[in-house]
């Protein structure tokens, strides 16, 4: 996965050895991308790159790159805003950074993706979202880290939970 910051995940690489096809890893990829909810998908042999497009907004979904073709973190984190429509004012909420234990202690997947998508919409102005998650799936840590996250950017002073 190659990530804009920790727990942003823009896009996933899938490599294989150049006796495959440059694209032969893009399905497993766009599994792995589909599950962990990331939108741009890199297929790889050594000789070059496929790109997959999971967001809709290139005029291609599927475009050939030469190895020296990669696009760099600064493009990818623009499409990436432009996808989820972060806007530059909420830059601080989207991109604050978890708050991290001495355990090392890191969020699931699926907390990782709700946390995200969580506040996503609060940058977006909902206010008033409601979670639901089965026990045991870490429901009090994934509330503490958008708590946190909300807090340490100063985008909200109260928060009811």
């Amino acid at each position: 996965m190659l990530h804009y910051s920790p727990n942003i995940p823009v896009a996933i690489i899938e490599a294989k050895d150049n006796t495959h096809s440059v694209g032969s890893g893009m399905q497993q990829a766009l599994g792995y991308a589909e599950i962990l909810d990331i939108p741009f998908v890199f297929s790889s042999n050594g000789d070059a790159f496929l790109f997959h497009d999971r967001t809709g907004l290139s005029s291609k979904t599927e475009t050939e790159l030469h190895l020296n073709g990669f696009p760099s973190p600064e493009i990818l984190w623009k499409r990436y805003c432009a996808y989820k429509n972060i806007e530059n004012d909420k830059l601080p909420l989207v991109t604050q950074d978890y708050h991290t234990a001495i355990s090392g202690k890191t969020p699931r997947y699926y907390q990782r993706i709700t946390i995200n998508r969580t506040l996503e919409a609060i940058a977006g102005g909902q206010d008033r979202i409601l979670l639901v998650m089965t026990t045991g799936t870490g429901k009090t840590y994934t509330a503490f880290q958008i708590i946190w996250r909300l807090w340490k950017s100063r985008t909200k002073k109260r928060i009811l939970f």
